[in-house]
């Protein structure tokens, strides 16, 4: 569709796509996000004859919106679309490519926030405490899958026919194919604990900071600072903030950087903090898929970091913690962002006290 656009409004898609970019600092992520809302908006501008930038006007815009909501569009992507209408729109009247911003006048559909889910304090301890509490593999000792007998006899007990050269040569093999397998099932074993203390360093810093997925896996080891226990976290455009953790997530993080990380580490991790099976940097996608199946397994209900994060900011705020602190950890532009975990504080008191008060 964005190659199918006059050259002049594609033209400004890729300008505005730059400036998100390098101007704006925004992820590749966004970037996307706001460029596919643009060419909706551009494609149903050309189809209402419009065939160059300035055609454009807030008839257009709110026709575009009156379209995505009855084609099924829910309040949120209306509200998401109608943001990048007016960021565009004030981008262009900046840029000399709109006389006047006509986004600035477009209202948009207040979006429904709806209350996240959060795991109680005592759910969340297991589930962050999930991959200590998992046996480690055993490792026994190499066996001879055919059951044959030692190297050098026959199976009568016998010295094989021969020189005592081959006789020794394949006692020689015998032990270093045995060397190999035992080697091969220890390397295993060791594997099999890096990734557990990999799983529990990540779900323990989810929680204890309540970072977003994509910047705990985002995380060099030059970003933690052992001394004052915090991790330095670079955000949603790029702002920069010191996020504090405690001392399980300290042991956590101990245990993962002297016996865990040595072990999957590969030439190609580079100072990534979490490390993915093949020793790159842990994706988001396969941290999703390790929190949900800790919490599938310990038998709490469906979660994800994103789930962890909330349970975090809440239970910060039940403990006593300013909100404006809350803010701060979180990394939130905005504290209206922040104030959504006061109604869970608040819904979660007031079940309380329709269960307990005998005058509820």
């Amino acid at each position: 569709m964005h190659q199918a656009l006059p050259p002049a409004l594609r033209d400004a898609v890729d300008d505005f796509a730059e400036h998100l970019s390098r101007v704006r600092n925004r992820s590749t992520h966004t970037v996307r996000a706001y460029v596919t809302d643009l060419v909706s908006l551009l494609d149903h501008a050309v189809r209402m004859g419009c065939v160059d930038l300035a055609d454009l006007d807030l008839s257009v815009l709110r026709s575009w919106l009156a379209r995505q909501r009855t084609t099924g569009a829910a309040r949120t992507s209306l509200a998401r679309r109608a943001a990048s209408a007016r960021a565009f729109s004030g981008w262009a009247h900046r840029a000399g490519l709109l006389p006047v911003d006509v986004g600035a006048a477009l209202a948009s559909p207040r979006a429904h926030r709806e209350l996240p889910s959060v795991l109680r304090a005592d759910q969340a301890a297991a589930l962050v405490e999930a991959p200590s509490r998992q046996t480690p593999p055993s490792n026994p000792p190499p066996t001879d899958p055919a059951g044959t007998n030692p190297a050098g006899t026959d199976p009568a007990g016998t010295n094989q026919a021969g020189t005592h050269q081959a006789g020794t040569d394949q006692e020689h093999t015998g032990l270093v194919c045995a060397d190999v397998a035992a080697g091969s099932a220890q390397g295993a074993a060791e594997r099999a604990e890096a990734v557990s203390l990999r799983d529990r360093v990540l779900l323990e810093l989810l929680y204890a900071t309540g970072v977003r997925v994509s910047e705990a896996c985002g995380l060099d080891v030059g970003d933690v600072d052992h001394g004052r226990r915090v991790i330095r976290v670079f955000g949603k455009g790029g702002r920069e903030r010191a996020v504090p953790y405690g001392g399980p997530a300290q042991r956590a993080l101990d245990d993962w950087l002297r016996r865990g990380r040595p072990a999957m580490v590969a030439a190609h991790s580079g100072d990534a903090l979490l490390l993915g099976a093949r020793g790159g940097r842990l994706n988001p996608t396969t941290a999703r898929q390790i929190v949900g199946a800790y919490a599938e397994t310990a038998g709490l209900p469906r979660t994800s970091p994103h789930g962890l994060r909330h349970s975090a900011a809440t239970h910060l705020l039940e403990g006593g913690a300013d909100l404006r602190a809350v803010q701060e950890l979180l990394g939130h532009s905005s504290l209206a962002s922040t104030q959504i975990y006061t109604h869970v504080s608040v819904e979660r008191l007031r079940a309380a006290y329709r269960q307990a008060h005998p005058r509820a």
